[in-house]
């Protein structure tokens, strides 16, 4: 009361984030007590994501110092048909959306664990495993626990952005190597162009590491009528907001309205 809409919008906005790292704290503590079936039918859909990755994470660099990547390898497989099991259950239609999710993250979980067993990786440093997207829940500068998705180099606070209960993109050899560039990209503050065919999926790839990081992101299609000036507002509001943006068909623009970005 008596505030402007812009604060009023600001507090919603930090009541959202202190509310989302909440959920995934309690999903984070809770997951060792439940079996994983009864959890994941337990928390929302962007909570079984990222809490179930930040124990695969630890729990792969133990399976790595203790040389027993093919047994990890055996509990992913049979955790994966606990999933297939309960999917042909009786369950609501939210539930069924969270695991689907929850299924593409496991399949590439353990593909990826499959190749490091082949390849006797025996070191947490080795960079087959630092190449692969990983969440840590830990203490900060800030000295309050917080949760930290990392790639190779780089190290990214988790957004907390609420993401709802949304499908994630199959992850490929060539989506991997994408987020790696573009993290890449994100630790040394420049921005990243993927370039190749229409309908590869080069935009889909950037709002889906977008919603791995849990960060707005705008989807902008670039046209031929884009002037300096509206160049000029938009940069404006991503910089208010903290958002990602994804311009679409970059190519349409003028180089004069170009040489402004």
């Amino acid at each position: 009361q008596g505030k402007n809409v812009e604060t009023w919008m600001t507090d919603v906005e930090n009541q959202m984030i202190k509310g989302i790292r909440q959920v995934i704290k309690i999903g984070i503590e809770a997951y060792p007590d439940m079996a994983r079936t009864d959890w994941v039918l337990a928390q929302p859909g962007q909570v079984c994501l990222n809490s179930s990755q930040v124990h695969w994470t630890a729990e792969v660099e133990e399976s790595i110092k203790a040389a027993a990547l093919s047994d990890y390898f055996q509990k992913l497989a049979d955790q994966l048909m606990d999933l297939v099991r309960l999917v042909r259950g009786d369950i609501t239609k939210l539930q069924r959306m969270s695991i689907g999710a929850l299924v593409v993250i496991d399949v590439h979980a353990k593909d990826t664990i499959e190749k490091m067993a082949q390849d006797n990786i025996s070191d947490v440093f080795s960079f087959e495993w630092i190449s692969q997207l990983r969440y840590y829940w830990e203490v900060d500068d800030r000295d309050e626990e917080n949760l930290w998705v990392r790639m190779v180099q780089t190290p990214f606070p988790y957004g907390y952005e609420y993401l709802g209960n949304s499908f994630r993109l199959v992850i490929t050899p060539l989506t991997d190597m994408c987020y790696m560039t573009l993290m890449g990209a994100q630790s040394l503050n420049l921005g990243g162009a993927p370039a190749g065919p229409a309908g590869t999926g080069k935009t889909e790839t950037t709002k889906d590491l977008a919603k791995a990081l849990a960060k707005q992101c705008v989807v902008f299609n670039c046209s031929p009528e884009m002037d300096y000036l509206m160049v000029g507002k938009f940069f404006k509001g991503l910089a208010s907001s903290g958002a990602w943006c994804c311009f679409d068909e970059f190519n349409r623009i003028y180089i004069e309205v170009l040489s402004v970005i």
